[in-house]
């Protein structure tokens, strides 16, 4: 349970998620202080308005409203035209309302973004739940289609969007209960919606909840399999009665209103009529993709004191056409409950903080037989393949700029204000002079001198990104490591200027159970195709934001414990995990676990050990994932009416790593598939965090059996070892290789530069080695370098130069079986055959 119980608005449709949700706003500890609701706009509504405004016990008054109890003057209150303030105490149903509603409009408002439908019932929620609703007529209609919606856009074309309705609304509800710091919706699946209600929310300073976000894929209640309807189980097990009230899909039909979908055997009916018309991951069971909306007329005591009926002879069914039909509702009665209802409270059940393969992890790592085994990347066990010969004669870099920008070198420090805003000034003349727009760049990493800095940073870095999916990010602080004087570093990467403007995000800013919510100028990831010369190679690469161990529900750190230190690596790479397979992610190239600065060297040493058995754990083998695939055989999904996916849709669910992309050979040898990972001691992470995990590039649209992982057991250098991820694509071979210089600790420090030019001749040779046969060739610099602080000098040699080194300075740096490294090194290239 949350430590900071919220004041919360809950956004209401009258569905079932927008219900559900607020049940577990109450079951986190959060208090709903208000009940909100936008309907349609038409005729009748407005002759709702009128006649409920002639029926309140305070005619006369603003439109519907009960007296304002607020001891502000109700005047100096925001009331835009419409509002209805229905107060539970003081609002009854009248008696028309059982014939009313029958001559309503024959046509659903149907809106992209609110359900309308059932929308005569909603005054009712108010005396039902003892909680005051607040309603206002939609205005507008979806006039921006994007998926992430845009804030920053013209006004002119906000004003007009429907999204836009909900302002004024929660402002004269926020005008009313000034406590109220948090707005609750039922978002699932859909980034539309979930977008959008954020966008208003933040603009509003509402903390936004949706904790059915993604519920779907989450862990599935004990010894139970996993299922489409869950989610419509947990409902009914809350105790949540939700009746379908429209049906508009080539699977249900009219006979199917009224059915209760929160019960087992009506979710069993709904299920059984979609498997052959449904959408993906379940989608369609929960009505995800419009094939039918619900109205809730019961719930838990806790929310409902009385329940909802309405009339068989008040349920009207309505024939839009095109197989859309839904009921208009008259008559609707508030009963109350019996006393029965009162012995048993529900269970309201809260998914697992971990899933199977994650508690798996956690349940290795505080086992005691783990430690005496080998933790570190193995290499390959025979003789690397060489390239195929299409492979390429000519080595480019992938299309991208890299910059390292810090602030002006000086000898006495300035404030770390004066200095962000010195290196947001020089990102923005970097962008000019590229021709592109900071919106389009894909990722960074920020080091600062102290962790403490981090929100007066947020506040200028921010005034970068105003649009949606702002770049992904990693944020660790490095102490006296950074150059005298030097507060903040930056590195970013960005397309180039003619580069392809697809990029695809993903900035989740909702509490949920998924995974942490990033309030603020980071997205969780960014998508973009790999480039040559400006054209697609078909691969993509997503950089992903570096992930800390909070719970997702609360946003805060597990208890300290004797085992937390291992929880929180294995949540935060859950966390790592979820985001990729929500990108789709196919394979790591290679990963760090940042670490704070630690008590002493076998402190560390064992952190770094624990995570790398987490890292290679979390992958698994092709093995094991036909173990947990306790499905239906491949013959039933196909051709089985009892086992038919939901989902009209080939494509392959996300499996992180997807061993069909890798070569038979490797899939047979799942220990040399693992990608190299490290553990980096720095000296403060984000909200004191135990650990963060950073995956340097995640990769999609690989095809099958086309990746091979190769780790050269000698690279011509001693101390030196490499690892590549070799990709086979349309366009040429893509390589992403990792170099690591194997040293314990000594009193000579090593030059940076004598280790740059060994690292460059020993990745060379590795590569060479791949093509015995073929011309030497030479290959780009370092994209991102780790340097152990303590065993190397001349760090910052080229500190003002954009295009210098991106230097990660660390207090030390480890290997999976604990053993220290001076120089971790990622380089990108692409070999093509020359044009």
């Amino acid at each position: 349970m949350s430590s900071d119980g919220l004041n919360v608005i809950a956004l209401i449709s009258g569905g079932k998620d927008s219900f559900f949700s607020l049940i577990h706003c109450i079951e986190h500890g959060h208090r709903i202080v208000a009940l909100a609701n936008l309907f349609p706009a038409d005729e009748d509504a407005s002759q709702e308005q009128e006649h409920a405004q002639e029926q309140s016990p305070c005619r006369g008054q603003d439109a519907t409203t009960e007296p304002e109890t607020n001891p502000r003057a109700s005047s100096a209150l925001p009331s835009p035209a419409g509002l209805q303030v229905i107060d539970p105490a003081t609002w009854a149903a009248q008696p028309e309302a059982e014939g009313r509603g029958h001559g309503e409009p024959d046509r659903d408002l149907n809106s992209f973004m609110y359900q309308t439908v059932g929308h005569e019932v909603l005054p009712l929620y108010a005396a039902a739940t003892g909680l005051p609703l607040y309603r206002l007529p939609i205005t507008g209609r979806a006039v921006r289609h994007e998926r992430d919606y845009d804030a920053t856009t013209m006004a002119d074309a906000q004003d007009n969007d429907e999204t836009e309705s909900m302002l004024p609304l929660l402002k004269a509800i926020v005008a009313r209960h000034p406590e109220a710091n948090a707005l609750c919706a039922g978002a699932i699946l859909s980034t539309y919606q979930r977008t959008r209600v954020e966008s208003i929310a933040l603009r509003l300073g509402l903390t936004p909840l949706a904790y059915l976000w993604q519920y779907p894929i989450l862990p599935p209640p004990f010894a139970a399999t996993a299922s489409d309807t869950q989610l419509l189980a947990d409902m009914a097990n809350a105790g949540l009665e939700a009746r379908i009230i429209k049906v508009a899909s080539a699977g249900l039909d009219e006979d199917y209103l009224w059915e209760r979908v929160s019960s087992e055997a009506g979710a069993r009916r709904v299920k059984s009529a979609l498997r052959k018309f449904g959408a993906a991951e379940g989608a369609a069971a929960l009505g995800e993709g419009g094939e039918f909306e619900t109205l809730v007329v019961d719930g838990p005591l806790r929310v409902f004191k009385k329940r909802i009926n309405v009339p068989d002879e008040g349920r009207k069914v309505v024939r839009e056409g095109g197989g859309c039909s839904w009921l208009l509702l008259g008559g609707a009665r508030l009963e109350e409950k019996p006393d029965s209802a009162q012995a048993q409270e529900p269970t309201v059940r809260i998914p697992d903080l971990l899933d199977p393969r994650f508690q798996a992890v956690l349940d290795e790592l505080l086992s005691a037989p783990w430690a005496t085994q080998d933790t570190n990347v193995s290499h390959s066990a025979r003789q690397p393949t060489p390239f195929v010969r299409s492979a390429g004669t000519a080595a480019a870099v992938i299309d991208l700029h890299r910059w390292s920008v810090l602030p002006d070198l000086r000898t006495s420090e300035t404030s770390i204000q004066e200095q962000t805003a010195q290196v947001v000034a020089k990102i923005r003349s970097l962008v000019l002079e590229a021709s592109i727009d900071p919106s389009q760049i894909i990722s960074t990493i920020i080091v600062l001198r102290r962790m403490a800095d981090f929100p007066t940073v947020n506040g200028e870095y921010g005034k970068l990104f105003p649009k949606p999916n702002p770049p992904a990010r990693v944020t660790i602080s490095c102490g006296d490591l950074l150059p005298d004087g030097v507060s903040i570093a930056v590195y970013l990467t960005a397309p180039v200027s003619r580069a392809s403007d697809d990029r695809n995000g993903l900035h989740v800013q909702s509490r949920s159970y998924w995974a942490p919510a990033n309030i603020g100028p980071y997205s969780q990831a960014i998508d973009v195709p790999v480039m040559i010369r400006q054209q697609a190679t078909g691969l993509r690469c997503i950089s992903i934001a570096g992930q800390i161990p909070l719970i997702p529900a609360t946003m805060l750190l597990p208890v300290p414990s004797e085992t937390s230190h291992e929880l929180q690596v294995a949540l935060s790479l859950q966390h790592l995990w979820r985001v990729g397979q929500e990108l789709k992610i196919q394979f790591w190239t290679s990963s760090v676990a940042y670490f704070p600065r630690a008590t002493s060297p076998d402190e560390m040493q064992r952190s770094a050990q624990i995570a790398g058995h987490a890292w290679k754990k979390a992958h698994g083998s092709p093995d094991e994932e036909e173990d947990n695939d306790n499905g239906p055989d491949p013959w039933d999904l196909k051709y089985n009416p009892a086992y038919m996916t939901l989902a009209a849709n080939d494509e392959k669910p996300a499996k992180i790593p997807d061993w069909e992309v890798l070569t038979l050979r490797q899939q047979n040898e799942p220990d040399t598939c693992v990608p190299p990972t490290f553990a980096v001691e720095v000296e403060e992470l984000p909200r004191q965090s135990d650990v963060e995990w950073h995956a340097h590039n995640g990769l999609s649209k690989v095809d099958d059996a086309s990746l091979v992982m190769i780790s050269p057991p000698e690279v011509g250098i001693p101390g030196w070892n490499a690892w590549h991820a070799i990709v086979q694509a349309a366009s040429g071979t893509v390589i992403y290789s990792t170099m690591a210089y194997f040293c314990e600790e000594t009193s000579q420090p090593f030059a940076l530069g004598g280790l740059e030019a060994d690292m460059s001749k020993a990745l060379d040779e590795s590569i060479r080695q791949l093509r015995p046969n073929e011309l030497e060739i030479s290959l780009g610099k370092s994209s991102l370098v780790y340097v152990d602080a303590a065993q190397v000098r001349s760090l910052w040699e080229h500190a003002n130069t954009p295009t210098g080194l991106a230097i990660i300075p660390c207090r030390s740096i480890w290997s999976p079986a604990g053993q220290r490294i001076a120089v971790v090194g990622l380089f990108e290239t692409i070999l093509s055959q020359e044009s």
